[in-house]
């Protein structure tokens, strides 16, 4: 008994120190998630809305919850603008939570990107919980350059979303998704006082750790936004 308690201890504390590690994780896996998606210039998110967002999601490997018939649950990191300037708020980590979130989602490992386009939307994303399609209009992005009479039409949304699942990446319908702050993580990185408005209005220091992220929105992302 004394050996097999041994074995276990150090798994234990291996455990622990990488459940701390792991928002910071998260925000670094959101930062190549966007550089990869974006390095396919003919099939990547079109860059004019990247550049007008107010605020940009990623939810990296999206899973499908067996135990909930249909469910699907992920957990990564949403970004602002600062004041509508071209800098970006610390990261928020946040939840998604959700049955019907595309037909892409569930297909082994799915990353989830989103982008709100406007101040209402942004607004919305501050607080406790908000319900794709019924709390914020939300549609399946468009895809590449040349998708720009698609695009108009995305301007009008307040979440435009997309997945990759297995190579494929498309516009994605997050309708009936929930997306919710994830306290704990949140308290973890920022302190026990932190809000979801504190971290999004860009009044919370950001970890090191979102210094990567930084660099792939300020190359794809960093036009300052529109007043309207």
């Amino acid at each position: 008994m004394r050996f097999a308690l041994f074995g276990i201890l150090p798994l234990s504390v291996v455990a622990l120190y990488g459940a701390g590690q792991e928002p910071e994780k998260r925000i670094r896996e959101s930062a190549n998630v966007l550089n990869e998606i974006m390095a396919a210039k003919d099939k990547g998110i079109p860059e004019n809305l990247l550049e007008k967002a107010r605020c940009v999601g990623i939810i990296p490997n999206l899973k499908r919850a067996g135990f909930v018939l249909g469910g699907k649950y992920g957990k990564g990191v949403v970004v602002c603008r600062s004041s509508g300037t071209e800098g970006w708020s610390a990261p928020e980590t946040v939840r998604v939570e959700g049955g019907s979130i595309g037909f892409q989602i569930g297909a082994g490992e799915t990353d989830l990107v989103f982008i709100v386009m406007n101040q209402s939307g942004m607004d919305k994303l501050m607080k406790d919980k908000v319900t794709l399609g019924a709390d914020a209009s939300a549609m399946a992005g468009p895809v590449g350059r040349s998708a720009a009479a698609q695009t108009d039409a995305a301007m009008r949304a307040e979440i435009v979303s997309w997945s990759r699942s297995r190579g494929i990446f498309g516009g994605v319908s997050l309708e009936g998704a929930t997306l919710r702050p994830d306290t704990s993580d949140n308290h973890e990185l920022y302190g026990s006082n932190s809000t979801p408005r504190d971290i999004l209005q860009g009044t919370v220091k950001p970890p090191e750790s979102a210094e990567p992220l930084y660099v792939a929105l300020n190359q794809y992302a960093g036009a300052k936004p529109s007043s309207k």
